[in-house]
């Protein structure tokens, strides 16, 4: 994904604040979890309590991450959610009507395989040419995508970042942000057909561009495609560090960061889905 140009920046608007947002419709959430729903990388009980009470109110929940299958398939059997997409959209896990978890790829064996091969070969090459590059520990769970650690264990810093991301592209290979990792993958794929794709198949529905019944929460640029497709996006605070340069900003941003973001955005949807009986979550 590439940065945005001086005229998409123009085009772009600050979010607004998000007490603005019409919660009224919303009948679920498509969450990040780096810098969304952790706070300083670890998961705050604050925030777990927050998703078990959106998943109690009846609200849909899925987790939406860069991070690996084998991550996805803990997610989705240990929290309380309605699914999980991993990889980057490269594949999901959806819960059944009687629990069974269910995992479906976004593209063909025959494809993945020719494409997982070919995305070692670049990867590598480009992590010769950065000084102090090298995957992420755990990138050796992954199956379709590989993610280079700039900001988890490494300390390469935006230069490092925007280098890996440029040879990386230069050689065909997708390439974007997250909080921790330059996430790369080759494929027809992102989060946000992912997500469509997710839809489709658990529910039964298409998600539409102005959409109300449903939310979006990120903080980086590989939230883009998201934060451009839904009407409700909503960037928790610690985005503002990217809106000048992220392709497309959300509609929304929350006054808190990271999982007290989210936990503020998980107040505003309970109050409007239980007006009368919503306890709201503590921070």
């Amino acid at each position: 994904m590439k940065a945005g140009t001086a005229k998409g920046l123009a085009k772009k608007v600050e979010p607004r604040p998000l007490r603005q947002a019409d919660l009224s419709q919303v009948q679920g959430i498509f969450t990040d979890v780096d810098g969304t729903l952790t706070t300083g990388h670890k998961l705050r009980s604050q925030t777990i309590r927050a998703l078990e009470q959106l998943s109690g109110s009846g609200l849909r929940v899925v987790l939406v991450s860069g991070r690996p299958a084998g991550w996805g398939e803990a997610w989705a059997r240990q929290l309380p959610v309605d699914g999980v997409i991993v990889e980057n959209g490269g594949l999901f896990f959806l819960k059944g009507k009687k629990g069974e978890l269910r995992k479906v790829y976004l593209e063909p064996p025959g494809q993945r395989e020719a494409n997982r091969k070919r995305l070692e070969e670049e990867v590598h090459r480009v992590l010769a040419q950065v000084p102090g590059a090298r995957l992420s520990v755990d990138s050796r769970y992954t199956e379709v995508d590989l993610a280079v650690d700039y900001n988890e264990e490494a300390r390469l810093g935006d230069a490092g970042a925007s280098a890996i991301e440029t040879l990386l592209r230069a050689r065909g290979v997708t390439a974007v942000r997250s909080s921790v990792h330059v996430n790369c993958w080759l494929g027809r794929f992102d989060k946000l057909s992912a997500s469509r794709r997710f839809a489709r198949v658990a529910w039964g529905e298409k998600l539409e561009p102005a959409d109300g019944r449903y939310v979006y929460a990120g903080d980086s640029f590989n939230d883009a495609p998201m934060f451009q497709a839904f009407k409700l996006g909503v960037g928790v605070a610690n985005v503002r560090a990217v809106l000048d340069r992220i392709d497309a900003p959300p509609a929304f941003i929350t006054r808190a960061p990271e999982g007290r973001g989210f936990e503020e955005l998980a107040r505003a949807l309970l109050a409007r889905r239980r007006p009368s009986r919503s306890r709201g979550v503590s921070t």
